[in-house]
């Protein structure tokens, strides 16, 4: 099956699609010993020769797993601050792999980690709609009037958030246990979900993506998707129309050409210059207008 040779090297974990595109047109990559330097280049995995620098490069194996996160780890490949990250829980895999979403320190539950692009574009991008479930216990009794608000749409930044569905499952004057799906994946959406009404999350929980749960995977442990679950995620990627040259980058914060002014834009009408008087040169102040009297003669 042939594919873009920027998305090959993509998938190939040599450098990002863009990173892959300036690779060709500085003349480093080459297609059966000949230089590539045209972006859309098309070519054959399993027939043609790819060599980037000279050296010959070789499709990785495409890897899903599904990690139960613990707290107190980064999701993230590496961290300069030197805490513990999600690929810390991984032995035994030589291929690169990268977690796809977040979840932050504090939260824990499932979290895939691939190395697929495809398949991380469509988990992450708030135009596939994929949906998260979120176990969240909350500080205190929330009231039946909170979760009407919640159901009715909070705003979470820019935005307007509507929960897909929100249960309680538990609640007294101490705790609330509540679950909750949500589709946008905006970052730490569930926390400022509950913050936009004045409720604290203490513990939060992520149990399902898609057709992925956490049932029987124990705590700090992975395991590989089955493949009843990569043909679900696969059928569903299927049905997403996402342009193939977009990366994990919302079309929300994509830049705006230059020179290009963003639709119902219209020009300023500029004002004239202010009128200026002359300075006097005793006082910092306006000189004014000295106007003599005539007197009777």
């Amino acid at each position: 099956m042939r594919t873009r040779l920027h998305k090959f090297l993509a998938h190939c974990g040599i450098a990002s699609r863009r990173k892959a595109e300036v690779m060709m047109a500085e003349g480093r990559v080459s297609v059966n010993g000949r230089i590539v330097s045209e972006p859309g280049t098309q070519i054959d995995p399993e027939r043609d020769k790819i060599a980037v620098d000279g050296k010959p490069v070789r499709q990785e194996r495409k890897l899903y797993l599904v990690l139960h996160k613990p707290r107190g780890y980064v999701t993230t490949s590496s961290d300069e601050r030197g805490r513990k990250t999600v690929l810390d829980l991984i032995e035994g895999i030589s291929e690169r792999i990268y977690p796809v979403g977040r979840l932050d320190r504090d939260s824990e539950g499932l979290l895939v980690l691939s190395n697929d692009g495809d398949l991380a574009l469509y988990l992450t991008h708030p135009s596939c709609e994929v949906a998260k479930t979120y176990r969240a216990t909350i500080e205190g009794f929330i009231p039946d009037e909170t979760l009407d608000l919640i159901r009715q749409g909070v705003r979470v930044g820019a935005r307007k958030v509507i929960p897909r569905r929100i249960t309680v499952l538990t609640r007294n004057q101490r705790l609330s246990r509540v679950e909750i799906e949500v589709g946008e994946g905006l970052n730490r959406e569930v926390r400022r979900i509950f913050a936009a009404v004045g409720q604290e999350v203490r513990k939060l929980v992520r149990t399902r993506i898609g057709p992925l749960t956490l049932e029987g995977l124990p705590r700090g442990r992975a395991r590989f998707l089955t493949k009843k679950e990569l043909t679900a995620l696969q059928a569903g990627m299927e049905k997403t129309s996402l342009d193939e040259e977009r990366e994990n980058i919302p079309a929300r914060h994509s830049p705006v050409r230059r020179g290009a002014p963003p639709k119902g834009f219209r020009k300023a009408t500029p004002r004239p210059p202010a009128k200026r008087f002359p300075v006097s040169k005793t006082r910092k102040t306006p000189a004014k207008k000295v106007v003599r009297k005539r007197g009777r003669q």
